[in-house]
């Protein structure tokens, strides 16, 4: 295809050759005017060739080897990038960017390099008094490690958890507090009109007392999620955990049936309390589930195993789901779509596994199916403890 500085070129030379042969055979024939027309045509031509010449100049070839704009830019974006960025070559590590060469004091190869980084498998580095964790990108037989600084991560994290921990905090007593401020007043209006209808105090100071009655327990689970003491791992049966939450189950909820599935003798160092609790909230967030959804007949699994030193718990219901755009607010606290839930429940839980080095997240929401991963004592999770709604 041609292209547009190509195709003027074509036409200004087509012009010209065309001119010069008009103007030729004019002369010969006597017409002088078609003559001096056809010279005209040959020299605004020219003009304009020139013109075009000077507008666009043509580029200049590049030596070999030598970088394109595209490349330029690419380097400079690279190394404006605040990631550490390093080439792993053989026996050799090398800087790739200025986050890089800032924080191992190179300006090129990093000597001695970390062992880590030779490690294929490795997830983790230790440098300069701070942990990082290494993303590693294979490129043949080289290796680009992006170094993700963890300690800023959990900064970052626990100053946005602690952001929204305020906002909801203040949004609840709000709107806790604007009711019983409103009935306050209504009261004072109606002690001084006593006489007119009687029962409309005894009537306000009940509502009153409902009102107050409800900020005290949102603020006894605000106490309570946020004081969750360190576990205390002590080695426990799933099995005989599991059986006694499903009496207390059955006592509880009688019409919704739950079964058990866990792997026989199955002992795990763990903070039986808090584990109870965490399943509890689990269970109980299925029972609402499926109270909510309306299902005819309750159903709830609960299994238990242990995969590579962690312990897996599945919880699932029979309830309707959960609706794709409340997914994402699940584990926040206090948040419920449920008219009887606290919001509390699925938080707890989740601070639980974490506060035992593992994870609880949804891996399906309908149906509605959680599952949580919790190692052994004294090794790393890398998996995700999950549970169902």
């Amino acid at each position: 295809m041609v292209s547009r500085r190509e195709g003027h070129a074509l036409l200004v030379g087509s012009g010209l050759g065309l001119s010069g042969m008009a103007a030729g055979m004019a002369s010969m024939h006597g017409l002088w005017l078609a003559s001096s027309g056809a010279l005209l045509l040959l020299v605004w031509l020219l003009a304009a060739n020139l013109f075009l010449v000077k507008r666009h100049p043509a580029a200049p070839v590049a030596a070999p080897g030598a970088p394109d704009e595209a490349q330029i830019a690419h380097h400079l974006l690279l190394d404006a990038s605040p990631t550490p960025l390093v080439l792993v070559a053989g026996g050799t590590v090398r800087t790739m960017n200025r986050a890089a060469r800032r924080l191992f004091a190179t300006d090129d190869r990093i000597l001695p390099p970390p062992t880590p980084l030779f490690d294929r498998d490795a997830t983790h580095l230790r440098h300069a008094d701070r942990n990082w964790r290494t993303d590693r990108v294979e490129v043949g037989d080289r290796s680009v490690v992006a170094l993700i600084d963890i300690e800023s991560e959990e900064r970052t994290a626990e100053a946005r958890a602690s952001a929204e921990m305020i906002q909801v905090l203040g949004h609840e007593m709000l709107n806790g507090l604007v009711p019983i401020v409103s009935q306050a007043e209504c009261g004072i209006v109606a002690a001084e009109a006593r006489d007119e209808n009687p029962a409309l105090l005894a009537e306000i100071l009940t509502t009153l007392a409902r009102r107050a009655e409800g900020l005290r327990r949102f603020t006894e689970a605000y106490r309570e999620l946020a004081r969750l003491p360190p576990p205390l791992r002590l080695l426990v049966s799933i099995e005989d955990m599991l059986n006694d939450l499903a009496r207390l189950f059955a006592s509880r909820w009688p019409d919704v049936h739950l079964s058990i599935d866990t792997e026989p003798g199955l002992c795990v160092d763990i903070d039986r309390d808090q584990m109870n609790q965490a399943c509890w909230a689990l269970l109980q967030n299925a029972v609402e589930a499926i109270e909510h959804g309306g299902a005819s007949s309750g159903l709830i699994n609960i299994r238990a195993s242990m995969d590579d030193d962690v312990l897996t718990i599945e919880v699932r219901d029979n309830g309707r789901g959960i609706p794709p755009d409340r997914v994402h607010g699940i584990f926040r606290p206090f948040y419920t779509s449920k008219p009887s839930g606290s919001g509390i429940g699925l938080s707890l839980a989740r601070q639980v596994m974490q506060a035992h080095g593992g994870t609880l997240t949804l891996i399906s929401p309908s149906p509605a199916t959680f599952r949580a991963r919790v190692p052994r004592a004294g090794t790393l999770s890398d998996g995700v403890l999950t549970g169902w709604a």
